[in-house]
């Protein structure tokens, strides 16, 4: 029982993951996580090669701990195609925003619901595979199966109303000017 209410933490976690990578109006270090520079033929997250900071609304600071790593940084970045233009200032990389289009908006809401709906599914995948395995345990009794299905039933509920509640913060933050 407890291993399904993991995971449907876990969808949610996934989802908040997914939220954070797309930016509202202001900017956030998180924009950049899933940016991997080339450190001497590795992958590397961002993070791990470069601080990240917010010295204004709009703009991102990027500090390599390694000055030979600005221009591999900066390529990462462009290579990432999340919409933003690096530029290389001294040993460091500037990443301004650019401000949000009404259009622009209202395609990151779409995306933002899109990813919600993602995460109800597989919480709802969870939930038929905790029924699934309920109705195969031939040893429970019926009231037994009736009442871990109704807890299986509430878990999910409550799952989907911290997407819900979750999905309705990021959109007022993308729609709000």
């Amino acid at each position: 029982m407890s291993e399904y209410t993991d995971k449907m933490s876990k969808a949610i976690e996934a989802t908040e993951r997914e939220f954070s990578k797309i930016r509202a109006g202001k900017a956030s270090p998180a924009i950049l996580n899933d940016v991997r520079v080339d450190y001497y033929g590795t992958p590397t997250p961002i993070s791990q090669v470069a601080k990240v900071s917010v010295p204004e609304p709009r703009m991102l600071l990027v500090t390599p701990w390694e000055k030979t790593m600005v221009d591999p940084i900066e390529k990462a970045i462009l290579a990432a195609n999340i919409g933003v233009t690096p530029m290389k200032d001294g040993n460091c990389i500037r990443v301004s925003l650019p401000i949000l289009t009404t259009e622009r908006r209202q395609e990151l809401a779409k995306i933002v619901r899109k990813h919600a709906e993602e995460g109800r599914v597989a919480i709802r995948n969870i939930r038929r595979d905790a029924n699934d395995a309920i109705k195969k345990n031939k040893d429970l009794p019926e009231d037994e199966a009736k009442k871990q299905q109704d807890e299986i039933q509430k878990a999910t509920d409550n799952a989907i109303a911290e997407i819900d509640r979750l999905l309705a913060e990021k959109e007022a933050d993308i729609l709000k000017v």
